[in-house]
């Protein structure tokens, strides 16, 4: 059976535009040396020990499921799942097995060879309950709830997540890893933090739809001290908001916003904006675009980055926490929000 595995490429995303440049997936454990002679777990398992001779006892063992699931589990054929920082998610195939890269930077040793086919699906197109399955803290794990290898593959192959049809087995193969129950059951180690954005952005998605979403920026701008005027639909000639400081909105910045609430958007909408910019005398053009851009529409993006910001849902969602406090009644009432302090451990 076709396994599906997610490899996370740092706490801060550090190894992740390394890894799609060059078809690699894994790195970490710095202080764990060549993995490649080891044929079972518990050889895994003694390097990682001796490697982190102070850890407590479930930790050593968390970390050996992970580097096992790395030198032996992992199979040419496999799904990679890798969720992005900035809130894309790369999907691929995996082409090799492990290897130990010794001329590498010591976190990036550890890897298995994938073929990157696709690398800017935004996390808005997955559904909620296989977001909360890819919100684990842990590096390597396979996804195995919620019907998830097949949802995963349906995401690689159209870009769009069917969703848990009826009722679903697990895989055989997680019955079977009986010593890697960490790595087989992600969601007993959830990244609360994530998981509560996905929750946020899955709300906005559900209460916002279509001209909603432009109600919700322009009630953003309004928060952040601009004075907004949204266009009449139909008739916005590629402009959903025009915004500026001032009693009339008329003083700098001026910005022209643009909101895109369905599929990823291209480059010809960046050059689009661009154009309307210019066209309007304004200093900036912001692009909001919840279902993401592509690599094109992105690298447009970059080159125009003092002139044209864009927000994939991912923003939206920073941007709503930063000013929720002043948002309008009737927003907060449609996404309720409660700030929590929570222990850092």
């Amino acid at each position: 059976m076709t396994m599906a595995w997610v490899v996370r490429e740092g706490k801060y995303g550090e190894r992740e535009a390394w890894s799609l440049e060059n078809g690699l997936s894994g790195g970490g454990w710095p202080e764990v040396p060549d993995l490649t002679g080891c044929e079972t777990r518990q050889h895994v398992g003694k390097l990682v020990a001796d490697a982190y001779g102070d850890a407590k006892p479930g930790t050593v063992t968390n970390y050996t499921g992970q580097l096992f699931a790395l030198r032996h589990r992992i199979q040419p054929g496999h799904l990679m799942v890798l969720p992005a920082k900035d809130g894309t998610v790369a999907f691929g195939r995996v082409t090799g097995g492990y290897e130990y890269l010794a001329d590498e930077a010591p976190d990036r040793r550890h890897v298995v060879r994938v073929d990157w086919q696709r690398t800017d699906l935004p996390r808005s197109a997955v559904k909620q309950d296989l977001l909360y399955t890819l919100g684990s803290v842990l590096t390597v794990y396979a996804p195995s709830r919620h019907n998830s290898v097949a949802r995963l593959e349906a995401l690689l192959a159209t870009g769009t997540d069917p969703g848990q049809l009826g009722s679903v087995a697990e895989s055989p193969v997680v019955a079977a890893a009986q010593d890697d129950d960490s790595v087989d059951d992600p969601e007993a180690q959830t990244d609360i933090v994530q998981v509560a954005r996905d929750r946020i952005m899955t709300r906005i998605a559900e209460e916002f739809v279509g001209d909603g979403l432009e109600q919700l920026v322009l009630a953003i701008l309004e928060a952040e001290g601009f004075t907004c005027r949204k266009s009449a639909i139909g008739a916005d000639r590629g402009i959903d908001i025009i915004a500026g400081r001032g009693v009339l909105g008329m003083e700098s910045p001026k910005v022209v916003v643009q909101v895109k609430s369905g599929a990823q958007i291209s480059d010809s909408v960046v050059r689009d904006l661009s154009g309307v910019v210019h066209e309007q005398d304004a200093d900036h053009g912001l692009l909001v675009a919840w279902g993401g851009l592509s690599k094109q529409a992105r690298d447009s993006v970059y080159k125009q980055q003092f002139r044209i910001r864009a927000w994939t849902a991912d923003e939206v969602v920073d941007a709503v926490m930063r000013v929720y406090d002043r948002l309008p009644d009737d927003v907060q009432s449609r996404l309720p929000l409660q700030r929590v302090w929570m222990l850092v451990e």
